[in-house]
């Protein structure tokens, strides 16, 4: 998977990655004090002598971000990048507290509940645990499976550790015993994308896949409870309806139960009502968007934010209004936060016209029997153009003229 343009919020700071960098800001302050910049290119790089027998070496890299994510409380923030590196990050003030190897390439991360730890999915198909209190300790592997991780995520109280990969499946493991698993959630038929505890409802699951559906499960049994199917919802008319939806990020606002969907390379977000007592979404708008989304995140006091293909107009804030999500006209906070975007807009100038991120992880289907059947029609054809060539000429009464043994044929 390769590196995108990235969104994360957490209270009012908000996190914007792109490339190898990324910047903080908040989004209540409108002066530079707030403002922290990192570059990964040119973080430190372990080498194998610094980093003792147990730890894998450096691999060189463009050390463009693969993942990033905040702790529950905003305390911490870490991300991986596709130089095999975990840098973990305090907030309060912003400072780098260490730069660990990783074995593999990462394809998501969580902080769990007790921000005791950082779990780490690979794209080998395992998850490791690197310790928050102990910055530099190495990593210990905590389970694994047999095909590539897209996303992990934690039980709200640290009991479960959850696990979605290429294979359609969500695998529900005990976080004390990760060998042992509470329950599988079967039912995606692509590969899984994005899977997300509901805040407020710890026995709820969010789960989107390739196969363009959105699931609501009670993950803890394995059942599904509802399933939207994100085809049904579109136009004909619209350029993308034909492709493939794969969602990139699942958002919840707490404030009204609200669950926003972004599909990969899509400009437009599916918004939903998640109705907890009957177990079920329901479908309420879309918000259309003239340039491609990157991601979105909500903030609770403020509404929808949604990163943008866009130099000018780089993020934008959404708020619901007589029931129907809108564009905010620009507001202070959104000009601030805009202002500073295009000051490093040379770091999101790489993700502009990007692939689809998903777009290599579909089954591959191929029509063998069309091109079985018509080499075994060829090989028919030839096989009978052969026997019309070995039989003898026809006689005068149309019949074949039958010669006697060693008779020979005489011609004038």
């Amino acid at each position: 998977m390769a590196s995108s343009a990235g969104l994360a919020l957490c209270g009012q700071t908000l996190v914007v990655r792109g490339g190898s960098r990324f910047l903080a800001t908040s989004t209540a302050s409108s002066d530079d004090s707030s403002l922290f910049v990192y570059d990964c290119s040119t973080a430190e790089k372990k080498s194998q002598e610094n980093k003792g027998e147990d730890g894998p070496p450096f691999v060189p890299g463009s050390g463009a971000i693969l993942a990033s994510t905040f702790s529950e409380s905003g305390r911490y923030f870490a991300l991986t990048d596709d130089s095999k590196r975990l840098i973990l990050f305090r907030t309060k003030p912003w400072q780098c507290l260490s730069v660990r190897a990783v074995v593999r390439r990462c394809t998501a991360l969580t902080f769990t509940a007790s921000e005791e730890k950082v779990l780490v999915a690979d794209k080998s198909g395992d998850v490791y645990s690197f310790s928050v209190s102990e910055p530099h300790g190495c990593g210990r592997l905590e389970l694994g499976h047999l095909s590539m991780l897209l996303d992990v995520a934690v039980s709200p109280d640290d009991s479960f550790i959850l696990t979605a990969d290429r294979d359609e499946k969500i695998r529900v493991s005990w976080a004390a015993a990760p060998h042992s698993i509470e329950s599988f959630c079967l039912g995606h038929t692509e590969f899984v994308s994005r899977i997300f505890v509901v805040p407020g409802y710890p026995e709820l699951l969010l789960s989107s896949s390739g196969d363009g559906t959105l699931r609501l499960w009670d993950y803890k049994s394995g059942h599904q409870l509802h399933c939207c199917h994100l085809a049904s919802l579109q136009e004909l008319a619209e350029p993308w309806s034909q492709k493939r939806l794969a969602a990139s990020r699942i958002a919840f606002w707490r404030q009204e139960d609200c669950v926003a969907l972004l599909c990969d390379c899509i400009p437009a977000v599916y918004i939903f009502q998640l109705d907890a007592l009957r177990r079920q979404l329901l479908y309420t708008q879309r918000l259309l968007f003239q340039r491609r989304v990157w991601d979105v995140a909500f903030e609770e006091t403020q509404g929808l934010w949604a990163l943008q293909d866009s130099r000018e107009n780089p993020l934008v804030l959404c708020r619901p209004v007589d029931g129907q999500w809108q564009l905010v006209p620009e507001s202070a906070a959104v000009q601030t936060v805009c202002g500073v975007l295009r000051g490093h807009w040379a770091m999101l100038a790489g993700c502009a016209g990007a692939d689809a991120v998903f777009s290599g992880l579909y089954k591959a289907t191929f029509d063998n029997m069309t091109s079985y059947l018509q080499k075994k029609e060829e090989r028919l054809q030839q096989q009978r153009e052969k026997r019309r060539r070995r039989s003898p000429p026809p006689g005068p009464n149309g019949q074949t003229k039958k010669m006697r043994p060693g008779q020979v044929a005489w011609s004038c």
